[in-house]
């Protein structure tokens, strides 16, 4: 079993419809360690030796967040600067991290078709996320495409029900099978590869007005 890591990092994580859904039932999976890092380190003073500590104990990561600016909230930056230190995740001798999966898991406002270079934020997803790619890849990690809930504001009870339902049987797939990682990359979200696996339609990019 591939046990998992959520660092969930959302500093209005009370007010947030889309993060209390995808994270109702997580708490109890076997593979999953949620990490709430606002809950914490509320002063920001992380304690990075643990941290460490927790990585290495588990296969695959996910940074999990709404995009706020175009990027996360400031303490997964502060936990990034931090934590992946020259040596020990980077740079010469630092392959600690080396082979684990890691992948965002984000939450926008704004739907996926407002996400391209034709929408109102002219980058997609994919493009927005490149700085947590390329951290990833300094790392020697393996990081697969971002699993995504977008178009937050329209969302009804029923849609968030399917979101947290997929999310769900993603962290089922990745914690108890040996999927084909390298197939997985080539789709721009994970949502897309779920709704292969279920033989779906594309629900997520068309969420409910």
């Amino acid at each position: 079993m591939n046990r998992i890591l959520i660092l969930f990092t959302h500093p209005r994580f009370e007010k947030s419809r889309v993060n209390r859904a995808l994270l109702k039932d997580i708490g109890q999976h076997p593979a999953v360690t949620l990490h709430d890092l606002y809950e914490r380190y509320p002063d920001f003073n992380i304690n990075v030796e643990r941290e460490k500590e927790l990585l290495l104990e588990h296969q695959v990561i996910v940074w999990q967040h709404p995009i706020y600016m175009y990027s996360a909230p400031a303490m997964l930056k502060q936990w990034i600067d931090l934590v992946l230190e020259h040596g020990w995740a980077h740079g010469e001798g630092g392959d600690a991290l080396k082979g684990k999966w890691i992948f965002n898991a984000v939450s926008s406002g704004g739907a996926r078709s407002e996400y391209a270079a034709n929408g109102f934020n002219r980058f997609s997803m994919g493009e927005i996320l490149i700085p947590f790619q390329q951290t990833a890849t300094l790392c020697r990690m393996i990081y697969l495409p971002p699993f995504a809930v977008q178009g937050t504001y329209r969302l009804t009870d029923a849609d968030l029900e399917h979101y947290a339902a997929r999310y769900l049987d993603l962290l089922n797939r990745l914690s108890q099978s040996d999927p084909d990682i390298e197939f997985i990359r080539t789709f721009p979200f994970l949502n897309d590869w779920l709704l292969l696996e279920a033989g779906e339609t594309h629900h997520d990019q068309h969420p409910s007005p």
